[in-house]
């Protein structure tokens, strides 16, 4: 496949590196190699205008952990910002050869790594196969440019014959493909006999998607915890183990997961994030907090630069005061507002954060029952939110950033999980009156799982769906009754859902559900009554 003459005279690279040494030295080897269209550059502010106008075929970017502005923190904002388009090939060279760093840079799917330094011999192999696999591909990667993607699925099929060796590799990026697609019972036709038949990690990934994209969260679980224990570095399976634990309402277990995560590869923010996200809601507030500050330095010079943990930072504190003494008490107040005044000073422009800063506050006057101040920064954070040109929903703002907001209905899942859940950004009350339905059709036949997987896209499709809320509230409840397992969480998901339902405006028949379960929820579990708590509502 790569050891056939490959022509790169009309192949125009883009050479990254802010060594002079190593760009000249690289340099010589890619005209050596036959390049003629090189450009070759530090980095600096034209780097992404060049990725992006300059329609290269090869991008060869290097990573050296003194840089201020390092190779990663390009590779990762570029594939962020979607900057890396599907026909050109990426090289990612690294000086620093760390497990953090390899797996912090296979996460952002370079085409090639390649630790620095190497022979042209190494360059020359690497280079051949990826210009070999993107000849192949190049009507799929056109396809996915034009934003086609049936028919980047079909170019797939038209490509490769059986027995040519670069079959299984267009096999694997038409997995990732019907995936993109929603496509999820293609793609578990297609990975489970690629996956069984070689182990192969990437199939193996695919389809533990396509089960958790059909609801069969059990199974995902089953072949998710298999490819941990033959790949303990593949980092995909432990974020995709916490989305489908979550799913399932075991918060514990997702925490665990992301834990795992973090320790094998600390550098990802959206990672570190969901572990505090997650630490918080399960009340590991040491967790929570450790990840919080990992993410304040590491997005220093991060396209994920935000004021969010700081915000988030904050909430801990708070939370941390309804079990501290007076002395305590006294540090985290100061550690509150420390975090509160760095957000607003680091970005003074983020009329967001402003509002969001004027909640936290309102939040932490509230639990100390100083309703004077709590209705002043209540008052603040309307006044604020006025202002903006699309004002935010305060109550919902509130839930969120008090870590009392229930998982299904904002996924903040790492960016390539997404896909696995309906899109957020399109309310569709409609859709969600229907999914709803779909969801009591399920149940009344014994298919709790699929019930609720379906009563939680409800809520995605419509977070004012009191229904939805207050069916998944009843199977929490049921689910707590019948097994110890995972109990706590059961209980403390009956107990958001419920909470949610009550800032939404409800009709009678909802109403008349939410008093029973609130009179159920404060009974001993062992005096509910067997079986369905009441008729699901429609």
């Amino acid at each position: 496949m790569a050891n056939g003459k490959i022509d790169y005279s009309d192949k125009r690279v883009l050479l990254i590196d802010t060594s002079g040494n190593v760009r000249s030295a690289i340099f010589h080897m890619l005209r050596r190699l036959g390049v003629d269209n090189i450009q070759a550059v530090s980095i600096n502010d034209r780097v992404f205008s060049l990725i992006t106008e300059g329609g290269f075929d090869l991008i060869l970017l290097g990573h050296n952990a003194s840089d201020t502005l390092s190779g990663i923190q390009i590779l990762e904002e570029a594939r962020y910002r979607g900057y890396i388009k599907p026909s050109a090939g990426w090289v990612f060279m690294t000086s620093d050869a760390s497990q953090e760093m390899v797996l912090h840079a296979i996460e952002n799917r370079p085409d090639v790594l390649l630790t620095k330094p190497f022979s042209i011999d190494e360059l020359k192999l690497r280079l051949d196969t990826l210009v070999c696999r993107k000849a192949v591909l190049r009507p799929v990667d056109i396809a996915l440019e034009m934003g086609d993607l049936t028919r980047a699925i079909a170019a797939c099929d038209e490509r490769v014959p059986r027995h040519d060796p670069l079959f299984d590799q267009v096999q694997q990026v038409k997995g990732k493909l019907l995936i993109q697609a929603r496509r999820f019972q293609e793609a578990r036709v297609l990975s489970e006999a690629r996956y069984w038949q070689s182990q192969d990690k990437d199939a193996g990934l695919h389809l533990a998607q396509a089960l958790a994209g059909l609801g069969q969260w059990s199974d995902a679980v089953g072949v998710l915890k298999g490819l941990i224990e033959h790949y303990p570095l593949l980092i995909g399976a432990y974020d995709l183990l916490a989305v489908v634990y979550e799913r399932l309402g075991e918060l514990a277990a997702a925490r665990e997961a992301l834990l795992d995560a973090t320790t094998r590869s600390p550098l990802g923010i959206p990672r570190q994030m969901e572990l505090g996200r997650v630490s918080t809601q399960t009340r590991h507030l040491s967790i929570a907090e450790g990840a919080y500050r990992k993410c304040i330095v590491l997005g220093r010079h991060s396209v994920y630069r935000s004021p969010e943990p700081f915000l988030k930072l904050a909430n801990i504190q708070r939370l941390a005061l309804a079990d501290a003494d007076a002395r305590q008490a006294v540090l985290l107040r100061d550690s509150f507002e420390q975090a509160l005044n760095q957000a607003l000073f680091q970005f003074p422009r983020d009329d967001r954060c402003k509002v969001q800063v004027a909640l936290m506050r309102r939040q932490l006057f509230q639990d100390l029952d100083d309703a004077p101040e709590a209705e002043r920064m209540e008052r603040e954070a309307t006044a604020l939110n006025q202002l903006r040109e699309t004002p935010l929903d305060l109550k919902r703002e509130q839930l969120r950033l008090s870590a009392d907001k229930v998982p299904l209905l904002e996924p903040e899942t790492p960016q390539g999980l997404l896909l696995l859940l309906p899109d957020t950004d399109k309310r569709d009350p409609a859709m969600s009156l229907k999914v709803n339905r779909l969801g009591v059709k399920h149940c009344r036949v014994g298919k709790v799982p699929q019930a609720l997987r379906y009563f939680g896209m409800a809520i995605e499709y419509d977070p004012a769906n009191a229904s939805a809320l207050l069916n998944l509230a009843q199977l929490f409840l049921e689910s707590a009754r019948d097994t110890e397992n995972r109990r706590d969480e059961r209980l403390r998901m009956v107990d958001r859902y419920l909470h949610l339902a009550d800032t939404l405006s409800m009709n009678s028949g909802a109403q008349a559900k939410q008093v029973l379960l609130k009179r159920l929820r404060t009974q001993a579990l062992e005096e509910l009554p067997q079986g369905s708590l009441g008729a699901l509502l429609r």
